[in-house]
């Protein structure tokens, strides 16, 4: 098949799974509204007219099954079949460009969303985050939409400092890092929310200090993967370029990532920091790793300005 065909049919590929999480945020919001419209029973209401006291109800679930509602239930369903379609897509950009589907802006965007949605549904192997369906799945629609509007560029042959192994490594680790730093940055989300307001939905989720531990968890392991990314790429710098560190736009972002990071790590394992400082903390890093994205690639120069645009 001709690669101009592969890469229309990628592009529609991406339209669908942007139409089926489209799908998903509404199911997962609708979970949310009837969740926050649930009013709990008054303990007066809990005794019968004239006869026994009707016993309390048992305690709540554990943590690790909220979110198994009907609607997180479809709406997780929906974000495995986007999910689906999505990386579908990315491979079909790969064969037609005749490489990993990420050297530009518009498929480090394909990749990298698809990479982020691929941690929150692998992540129910491991603990239930349903609950966060309405951030991922809203994500996923929105940096779809701006990368196919805006930085859709057809397949074009790499760069000769792109045509190196540590392409595929390098910029991989880097989108899995950016994964789990998506999902640390939403349960801080709700960490910060559930500390302000209660009730409703917000009732039904574990308690601040588990959003806490949760998210602490995974960012833990997207700085893994970022200290792997960071010493990758002065690795294939060496190589490409004869030199470890030029302080180009790219490896200065790369390394002040690196540091919030590893000071929101170190400020919370010895210093004690909890709560919502740890939080805040947490949301100025995946700030930061956004900006790297957005703005340094479109309007800074240097030697990683790949961007395809």
């Amino acid at each position: 098949m001709p690669m101009a065909d592969l890469d229309a049919i990628s592009l529609l590929l991406v339209y669908s799974a942007m139409a089926v999480y489209t799908a998903a945020f509404i199911a997962f919001a609708v979970d949310v509204a009837r969740r926050s419209a649930a009013r709990p029973v008054p303990q007066h209401e809990l005794v019968g007219a004239g006869g026994p006291p009707v016993s309390a109800p048992a305690a709540p679930a554990a943590p690790a099954a909220v979110g198994a509602g009907r609607g997180a239930r479809v709406g997780y369903a929906l974000v495995v079949l986007g999910w689906a379609l999505h990386v579908v897509s990315a491979i079909l950009r790969g064969l037609a460009a005749g490489r990993v589907p990420w050297a530009n802006m518009y498929e480090f965007a394909l990749t990298g969303i698809a990479v982020i949605v691929g941690v929150f549904v692998l992540s129910q192997l491991w603990r239930d985050l349903r609950f966060l369906g309405v951030y991922i799945s809203g994500l996923a629609v929105a940096f779809l939409g701006v990368a196919t509007v805006n930085f859709y560029v057809a397949p074009v042959p790499l760069p000769p400092a792109l045509q190196s192994y540590w392409l595929v490594i390098h910029v991989f680790v880097a989108t899995l890092a950016t994964g789990f730093f998506a999902l640390g940055s939403g349960l801080s989300i709700l960490q910060l929310i559930k500390e302000r307001r209660s009730g409703g939905f917000l009732r039904s989720l574990p308690s601040t200090t588990q959003l806490e531990d949760l998210s602490y968890r995974v960012s833990v392991i997207g700085f893994i993967a970022w200290t792997f990314t960071l010493i990758a790429g002065a690795v294939w710098a060496e190589h490409a370029w004869g030199r470890y560190w030029g302080w180009d736009t790219k490896e200065v972002w790369t390394f002040i990532i690196w540091v919030v990071y590893a000071g929101y790590i170190h400020a919370r394992a010895t210093r004690g920091w909890r709560g919502s400082r740890s939080a805040w903390l947490q949301l100025v890093g995946f700030a930061a790793v956004l900006f790297n994205f957005t703005v340094v690639n479109l309007f800074f120069k240097g030697l990683h300005a790949y961007s395809g645009l």
